[in-house]
């Protein structure tokens, strides 16, 4: 066991940089806490052993055992006698209600056991499990939203000052176990939100720098803070409070370990932090607005009237007067100042209220703005008519269209970073139109310092989490991704390929547009002004020495029968398509011209998905279904479903959800993995219903059973799943074990 004292630095730094920044976990990073916890109670407490317990599943697993050297005595016999018992209880797992350690787990309170106390003498039975006689012992659960798990800890050393364990040893590993499980939960569980405060408590305690969570626990220099200015501050993380020496500081800092920025207020400042304290990123930010009025970006366009559409109007109406009536005398261009101005509000609102597309729609009689926020369009401003041909305009110059041609639909792309003065990095996707009443303009937003999600983020129930992540390591095949615009298919083919992408396969996309930049991955951008489609693409790509290709989207018959070559001749083929099911894509494949034989020797698996709305957990409502929606339930996911509280919205919202009653959105999945008598089915032309019915017998789940689920779970509501997809017009009599992937 490494001492704490003797682990590297470096480790630390990378792992408390993972822990802040909400990256992607790795089991190893979960190994790393272990190990650091582990190191640190041993040196805490002089423990003579010690298990670390993590639940999975329905059992208990033994993640870490640490035996110390005195128990073996110099004897290389003992030792690897110790050793080789480590082994096998690190492969051991036990039913989640064994011994102490499982009771501990299951009442979430802790066990305090000493030879000393005769009450608890009879306990101590433990020779023939530990080898060595337990004099001692310490058993405390592992509590973040639930228990997951328990540290234990054995007699004491030899030589420390007391024999025995105490209850002042037992605050000890309480106290480590509180601030240790929750970000343990953060690691292995991807729903879980750790709040601010318990990272910084972690990080004070592995950084050995105080802790503060309030401003009345530190002294405050104004002067100081004049002296340095908030733009510093901001740039570096470093929030001074005084002056220790003529040339160092105290100071507040998120991670301590970020000598970067350090040295970055060092050189702005030619002061040194000397003194360091952990603080929650919400302290800081709260001393921020106290002292220098700074606010976040979302409060100051809430202030500006932004963030409220009709607060932009006020604004840009008292400053540009373009509230005019139709029909009186206005001279609107495209680059005349208010319409550059709204332009670009629209935009950033847009942006800040988390839209994912804007609709600018000319009616009758006026101009009509709305956003499309978490799936569903909601009107946001509606300007005079006057205004529609010179914003029309604007957005045409900023995408590098045709502003003369109005007849004909036309497509660009907005660089909005070249337009606007604000830290908003996003480009937007345009698409104009000709309507009845005039050019419309849909405009998608693609935020560029937002990569694709990790896999575990995207809703996929634990039993299509494990099935999907072992196909897309498979050597070669098809996987096939459909469901309508906007469903988040492309999201989840760039959330395998940053899952798989190792510097040691070749990856390659063609995509239209590029949506996400994956490191370590070759995408090509799709010009079909010069001929360059999917299928030339796909073509290329066979020549370039590929191991996984990835293709936007399989439109016509030449992609498909080469996407199909592919899949056939040695590699992994991701790809899109528009149906509404998983089985409808054979029938999809078929009417391109694909041979049946071909598809279901290629394929591997069809993974059809939406998205749906999350109900607000601020404001849910927790209610017991009856009647029909009791039936709905129990029909998708089983007659044995057991009555239990679910969700619904509010009527009224709250702030958080900005009085919707739903915020967010998560993934449905159906997975339709091949298997032999899909291939069967395939090979024979079945018709698509029977295609359903067999994948449905091999445990496929439907995205109906699927939303359902996430009902279950508190995830959504009923109304808004069964809204989502209708209930299967499809049953099952019998359901057969799921046979292993093809």
């Amino acid at each position: 066991m490494a001492d704490t004292s003797n682990l590297s630095n470096q480790l630390r730094r990378t792992l408390l940089l993972k822990i802040i920044s909400n990256k992607e976990p790795k089991p190893e990073d979960v190994d790393s806490v272990v190990e650091l916890t582990s190191s640190r109670i041993v040196e805490l407490l002089q423990a003579q052993s010690m298990t670390f317990y993590l639940v999975q599943g329905s059992n208990i697993i033994f993640k870490h055992v640490y035996y110390s050297p005195t128990l073996f005595g110099g004897s290389k016999d003992k030792e690897k006698e110790f050793e080789d018992k480590r082994e096998k209880l690190l492969e051991l797992q036990l039913p989640l209600s064994t011994g102490v350690v499982g009771r501990v787990i299951e009442q979430e309170k802790p066990v305090f056991f000493s030879m000393s106390k005769e009450a608890t003498r009879p306990m101590f039975n433990m020779f023939k499990d530990t080898g060595f006689e337990v004099t001692s012992m310490l058993t405390v659960p592992l509590i973040g939203s639930k228990c997951i798990g328990a540290i234990q800890v054995l007699n004491k050393e030899p030589d420390a000052p007391h024999k025995e364990f105490r209850r002042d040893d037992l605050k000890v590993l309480e106290e480590v176990a509180e601030y240790t499980a929750p970000l343990i939960q953060r690691l292995t569980d991807p729903k879980y939100e750790m709040g601010d405060e318990v990272t910084a408590k972690y990080i004070s305690r592995f950084t050995n720098c105080p802790l503060v969570t309030s401003e009345d626990e530190f002294e405050m220099d104004e002067k100081l803070l004049e002296v340095v200015g908030d733009a510093v501050i901001q740039r570096t993380g470093v929030f001074p409070t005084k002056q220790v020496t003529p040339s160092s500081v105290a100071a507040l800092m998120i991670n301590p370990y970020d000598y970067q920025n350090r040295e970055a207020f060092y050189n702005a400042t030619e002061m040194s932090v000397e003194d360091v304290y952990v603080a929650p990123a919400s302290l800081i930010e709260k001393l921020m607005k106290q002292y220098f009025k700074v606010e976040s970006q979302q409060e100051k366009l809430q202030q500006e009237g932004d963030s409220d559409m009709a607060g932009l109007m006020d604004v840009i109406g008292a400053e540009y007067d373009i509230t005019k009536k139709d029909g009186e005398d206005q001279s609107f261009e495209e680059e005349s100042a208010p319409i550059v101005t709204l332009a670009n509000r629209i935009v950033e609102d847009a942006y800040i209220q988390g839209a994912s597309d804007i609709h600018v729609e000319p009616q009758e009689n006026d101009l009509l703005v709305r956003y499309r926020i978490d799936g569903v369009c909601q009107e946001k401003l509606r300007l005079p008519k006057a205004v529609s041909g010179a914003l029309v305009a604007r957005y045409k110059v900023m995408s590098e269209l045709d502003i003369a041609e109005k007849r004909l639909p036309q497509d660009g792309r907005i660089v909005f970073k070249k337009f606007t003065k604000r830290n908003i990095d996003i480009d937007l996707r345009v698409a104009t139109g000709p309507m009845n009443f005039g050019e419309k303009v849909v405009m998608r937003i693609l935020d560029k310092t937002k990569s694709a999600l990790p896999i575990t983020a995207l809703g996929f129930s634990n039993e299509n989490l494990v099935k999907y992540r072992e196909l897309i390591k498979q050597p070669y095949g098809m996987i096939l991704h459909c469901g309508p615009t906007g469903s988040g298919k492309s999201m989840t083919l760039f959330s395998a390929l940053r899952e798989i992408a190792t510097p040691d396969i070749n990856i390659q996309t063609a995509e239209d547009p590029i949506e996400y930049t994956i490191p370590g991955i070759n995408q090509m951008q799709m010009h079909k002004q010069i001929g360059l489609d999917f299928a030339r693409a796909l073509r290329a790509y066979l020549r370039m020495d590929p191991d996984i290709i990835l293709v936007g989207e399989i439109r016509d018959q030449e992609t498909a029968s080469i996407a199909v070559e592919a899949a056939l001749t040695g590699h992994l083929l991701l790809s899109t398509l528009h149906t509404n099911d998983a089985p409808s894509t054979v029938a999809r494949f078929t009417d391109m011209g694909i041979e049946p034989f071909m598809i279901s020797a290629s394929m591997l698996v069809v993974c059809a998905q939406r998205l749906m709305r999350r109900v607000c957990k601020s404001c849910r409502v927790e209610y017991y279904p009856e009647g029909n929606e009791l039936q709905v339930i129990q029909r998708a996911l089983g007659k044995d479903w057991d009555p239990k509280p679910i969700y619904k919205m509010s009527e009224t919202g709250c702030n958080k959800c900005n009085g919707v009653g739903m915020k967010g959105r998560v993934g449905i999945h159906e997975l339709m993995a091949n298997n032999e008598d899909l291939t069967r089915a395939i090979n024979e032309a079945k018709e698509t219903a029977d295609l359903k019915r067999i994948a449905m017998r091999s445990g496929m789940k439907t995205l109906h059973q699927d939303a359902v689920l996430k009902v279950d779970e508190g995830m959504t509501t009923l109304l808004e799943a069964v809204s989502t997809v209708p209930p299967d017009m499809i049953t099952i009599d019998e359901k057969k074990p799921s046979p292993a992937p093809a």
